[in-house]
């Protein structure tokens, strides 16, 4: 249904009940992605989640908000990009402009907007750094 609508969908693709999509034009899921229940995609602008990442249940991602300093109040938009073997844990919010890169993890509830580094680990409102992902062996380990 979501390509029908312009949506560009990977194979493989898991996207629970419930899932709301604003615009499915303005949204790319690659190859493995994962959306959970009651995931609300506000997308007024572009949202990619790339390969292998997860958005788990009631997360808000929105690429929209208003600017309160102008007097009328005008609309400001900006894509959000969550890269590949990303993980945005339980009820966490992602604001416009917002670019988790590579295997980087929001921890449950965490509000983020900015760049989360590779790998690394985020929690809170703001959310903020608190540590380096592992997968528990190094590169050059067999």
């Amino acid at each position: 249904m979501l390509r029908a609508f312009g949506a560009r969908v990977g194979r493989d693709v898991v996207i629970k009940p419930s899932v709301q999509i604003k615009f499915p034009w303005r949204l790319v899921l690659d190859d493995y992605a994962q959306l959970g229940e009651h995931v609300w995609l506000d997308n007024l602008a572009p949202i990619h989640i790339g390969a292998h990442a997860t958005v788990s249940q009631a997360c808000h991602l929105t690429t929209g908000n208003h600017d309160f300093r102008h007097p009328h109040f005008r609309l400001r938009t900006a894509p959000i990009v969550i890269e590949a073997g990303c993980w945005i844990a339980a009820r966490c919010t992602l604001g416009p402009g917002t670019h988790c890169q590579s295997h980087s993890v929001l921890l449950l509830g965490s509000v983020a907007s900015g760049t989360l580094e590779p790998f690394g680990i985020y929690r809170g409102n703001p959310a903020v750094k608190v540590g380096e992902r592992t997968f528990g062996f190094t590169p050059d380990s067999p």
